[in-house]
């Protein structure tokens, strides 16, 4: 057969469902044999956006996403989705084209050394120079993409070499359990927490994959040791639990920061130091746990006293067994870290002000998403409000990203979302300067029939780092940029475009049109004032005596 035919071949073999992308002239025998395979081949308006379509499978279900391009410019346009897979832990496959390589009329035109520049940024990157080489390379491929951590991998497939009669047969997709850890990191571990005073739980990215969830609320009801989480941890456990103390979307200074300084050990599930700090570790005070699928990397932030390393609902389902609850453990300052943390996230919340404050605007999105309903983040101002204010009730209902922090991402991690769950409510919150990155994919929404609420916080400007400028004391400088009529550009892309003009009318609006079929863009003005105020003057000032 000839070798595209093979290599689509491989990738059923793997259970490949989508693959997104930009096709250029290189990739058109493997498009043919697309044509004729079940997998869908969905058409983006850019190659960043296949990418995070790509990866956000990839987080969603742990299985590889995969991703398309041409050769040059298309393969250096999949850039930023390969490093947003990689830190983020998500498997993902990029697959790019190349010219001949057996013969050239065409000299270096368009050719940039694509193998050599994702070997950099990836896990695996290789170029195919015989069809024979498809089967062990697309297994290989696979295999190290879903492997703890996962991450992006990529493949180059020449015009040429697609186009060569293959005759290899395929390898069995298979994949190794995860191991367990030793019974004898995980009976020091039991020793350690039942010795401990006032132990405290750090639920972080790692923590957000299958049987995790159900072992760790086990844990957390049976001990009745409180918890709190990364941005990447969002919703591993219910953050509706009483036991739940608060999201450390900032590294210090915020109530959750009360805990872990009274907390004598710190067990830490699943958090990687790829995310940014959720707090940083002290020679003289609490020790560490690091319970994790990989052995801890140490630096100044982070330097664990205990590592618990494999499979982590395997691990607690050991613990689980093994644990008893203590009378020793005191966690009576908790419950005041708490309520007192619960009451600063619910000022403002209901807030009439206009435009809107970053806590109502949190508030009412909260209250209209059902309950397994997912929300995507890009990422700006607004992702640390609602990392601190937003519950998660569910894993992976909270999309963001912490780890990379790319802006652009949103939008088509939304898109992604909803193909795969069309029967749950799904919005993204983007910024202005986020959504204009990838709006192009508006178009991409509209001809798949997704039903998908996108909202656009508007300050006409990159808010974030207006915020980090005046915090350095500097006038207010090359960040403002203006704005098209956001209802219009809805419409030009034959979706629903709608403009929040006062306050009470946004939860109604967010309800509408989460309930009625196609894309809506919602225009929301904000008030950033309140960065400063609540996040920087109020935080910093605030006392832990309570």
């Amino acid at each position: 057969m000839k070798t595209s035919d093979l290599f689509v071949q491989a990738l059923e073999n793997e259970g490949v469902e989508y693959i997104f992308g930009v096709p250029g002239e290189e990739n058109l025998h493997l498009i043919e044999s697309l044509s004729k395979s079940k997998i869908k081949f969905i058409v983006t308006r850019h190659e960043q956006a296949a990418g995070f379509m790509a990866a956000t499978y990839g987080r969603l279900t742990g299985w590889p996403g995969v991703c398309l391009s041409t050769l040059g410019p298309g393969a250096t346009n999949l850039v930023t989705a390969a490093v947003y897979a990689q830190l983020g832990a998500m498997p993902m496959l990029m697959i790019t084209g190349q010219k001949p390589i057996k013969r050239s009329k065409q000299g270096h035109f368009q050719i940039v050394k694509t193998v050599d520049m994702f070997k950099t940024l990836t896990k695996f990157s290789r170029q195919v120079t015989s069809g024979e080489q498809i089967p062990a390379i697309v297994r290989e491929a696979f295999r190290l993409a879903r492997e703890e951590r996962p991450g992006a991998v990529h493949i180059e497939l020449p015009e040429d070499i697609s186009e060569e009669e293959a005759n290899q047969s395929l390898y069995d997709s298979t994949y190794p359990l995860r191991p367990s850890p030793y019974v004898q990191a995980l009976d020091t571990a039991v020793e350690m927490i039942e010795r401990a005073k006032s132990p405290l739980i750090l639920i972080g990215a790692s923590a957000n994959r299958k049987r995790i969830s159900n072992e760790l609320t086990q844990f957390i009801n049976k001990t009745g040791i409180p918890f709190f989480n990364t941005q990447m941890g969002k919703g591993v456990v219910d953050e509706r639990h009483p036991l739940y103390l608060g999201c450390a979307a900032l590294s210090e200074n915020d109530y959750v920061h009360c805990a872990i300084e009274r907390a004598d050990l710190i067990i830490n599930v699943g958090h990687d130091v790829i995310e940014k700090p959720p707090f940083f570790m002290k020679r003289d005070k609490a020790k560490v746990i690091h319970f994790n699928f990989f052995s801890a990397n140490i630096d100044d932030v982070y330097f664990p006293q205990h590592e618990v390393v494999g499979d982590i609902g395997n691990g607690f389902e050991y613990i689980n067994e093994k644990i008893k609850k203590q009378d020793s453990w005191n966690f009576s300052y908790y419950k005041k870290v708490k309520e007192n943390f619960e009451r600063h996230l619910s000022e403002h919340a209901a807030s009439y002000n206009f435009p809107l404050q970053p806590q109502r605007i949190v508030n009412d999105v909260r209250e209209s998403l059902s309950e397994n309903g997912i929300l995507t983040l890009d990422n700006g101002m607004y992702k640390i409000w609602f990392a601190r204010n937003y519950k998660a009730y569910h894993p992976n209902t909270l999309i963001l990203d912490n780890a990379l922090a790319t802006m652009g991402a949103g939008l088509p991690s939304a898109m992604m979302a909803k193909i795969m769950y069309p029967e749950k409510q799904v919005m993204t919150v983007v910024g202005d300067g986020g959504f204009m990155m990838n709006s192009q994919e508006v178009e991409t929404a509209v001809r798949l029939g997704l039903d998908l609420v996108i909202v656009i916080i508007n300050d006409s400007g990159y808010g974030m780092i207006r915020w980090k400028q005046q915090n350095m004391g500097m006038e207010d400088f090359g960040l403002k940029f203006s704005n098209p009529d956001f209802v219009k550009y809805a419409e030009s892309f034959g979706a629903f475009g709608h403009r929040v003009t006062k306050t009470e009318g946004f939860k109604d609006l967010l309800m509408k049109t989460l309930n009625t079929k196609g894309v809506h863009i919602i225009e929301v003005p904000i008030d950033y004032s309140e960065n400063q105020r609540i996040l920087i003057n109020e935080l910093k000032t605030k006392s832990c005596n309570f």
